[in-house]
Order: C-alpha cells, then sequence, then structure tokens
C-alpha cells in the first residue's frame, strides 16, 4: 500500500450490472502537502483476450459484434465491432477464462495458450487488467458451434493476418485490444522472418 494515499472511503453510486464505486481520499503531493481528491472506478472484475493464429494459411481469428458504447459516441452505422475473443474471467485463472471463452465465442478447443501481457485498459476509471494470449489454430483443431451465450450474437470471422493489418490503418478494427495482439504477432512474424533472412 503507498504511505501517500490514506483516509480511502467507498461510497457505491451503482451495482446494477457491476459496481460504479465514487473513491474519496487524501494524496500527498510531491511537496508534502496532502489533497483531498474524489475520482469514480469502476469494478467489472478482470479479464482476458485471445488471438487465434494459423501460422500454416498466416489467418486470424475475429470476432463481430454489437457494442452499444461505441455505437453511442459515431460506431455507426451499426454499432458492430470487430474484436479478439476476450471475457471476464469470472474466478477462474487467466488461462482457463480464456480458454473458455474461446470455446464459447468462436467454437474452437484450444489446449495450449501463451501468455503475452498484461494491461490496464483504461486506467482513469475501469479496475480491469486484461491478460493477454496467443495460440495456434488449425483446420483439425476440435470445434463446436461458438456465437457466445445468451443474448450474445457473435459473428466469427478468418481474416488473412496482412488484411487484418489493414483493417486497423484503415479504422476497420478499432478496438484497443484487438490492436494490440494483431500488431504485436505481426511484428513477432517480421522479427521471425528477418531472423531467417
Amino acid at each position: 500500500m503507498s504511505n501517500r494515499i490514506r483516509h480511502i472511503e467507498r461510497t457505491v453510486l451503482s451495482d446494477n450490472w457491476y459496481v460504479l464505486n465514487k473513491i474519496t481520499f487524501e494524496y500527498q503531493q510531491k511537496n508534502g502537502q496532502w489533497v483531498k481528491q474524489s475520482r469514480e472506478a469502476y469494478d467489472r472484475g478482470n479479464g482476458a483476450t485471445i488471438l487465434l493464429y494459423n501460422p500454416e494459411a498466416d489467418t486470424v481469428i475475429l470476432t463481430r459484434q454489437f457494442r452499444m458504447p461505441t455505437y453511442l459516441n459515431g460506431n455507426t452505422p451499426d454499432g458492430m465491432l470487430i474484436e479478439t475473443c476476450a471475457g471476464l474471467l469470472d474466478n477462474d485463472t487467466p488461462d482457463v477464462a480464456i480458454r473458455r471463452e474461446t470455446e464459447e465465442e468462436t467454437g474452437y478447443r484450444i489446449h495450449h495458450v501463451t501468455k503475452v501481457m498484461e494491461a490496464y485498459m483504461s486506467p482513469g476509471s475501469v479496475t480491469e487488467k486484461l491478460f493477454f494470449y496467443l495460440a495456434h489454430y488449425h483446420p483439425n483443431t476440435e470445434r463446436s458451434e461458438g456465437g457466445g451465450v445468451e443474448e450474445e450474437e457473435i459473428d466469427v470471422l478468418e481474416i488473412p493476418l496482412t488484411e487484418a493489418i489493414q483493417m486497423i490503418r484503415s479504422g476497420t478494427i478499432q478496438d484497443g485490444k484487438t490492436i494490440m495482439l494483431l500488431q504485436h504477432l505481426y511484428i513477432t512474424q517480421l522479427t521471425a522472418q528477418q531472423g531467417l533472412n
């Protein structure tokens, strides 16, 4: 715990879906002065995301689904967002959770995943930490229907990696976690190719 933060008070503003807290605290500035501050923090738990990659075909698996917050902020005309598969941990370890989410959303049953990084995606307002993974898939990878659970309607897309990178540049892919994983994979592939030359 930081010795520059004291007198933390939490007030629940909403717990309709997840928990929105108002946090009031005192923060010691560099000059030694204590200043009372207030922030709102949305707590939805931690999550995980994964990019499935077929190295032989040089293709990736992405998903597409409706995201209301993006629709409200100009993702028109339909509010659909192209993303890597992702979901909350729900009390599982990140690697277990992401294998579960992968099957629910894409249908692919993945047994081996490789952790790439951890990142706070919106640290000014959301407590969530996201765990990033890569995994290989092939035409013979065991697969069920996918498409999400309950009210989710998730489209599964198989796209060449180079096309996905172009979709970032054109603005067709605008999701942060997806951009991070695609660029990580692309740079890794370029580095590997240069090492062979």
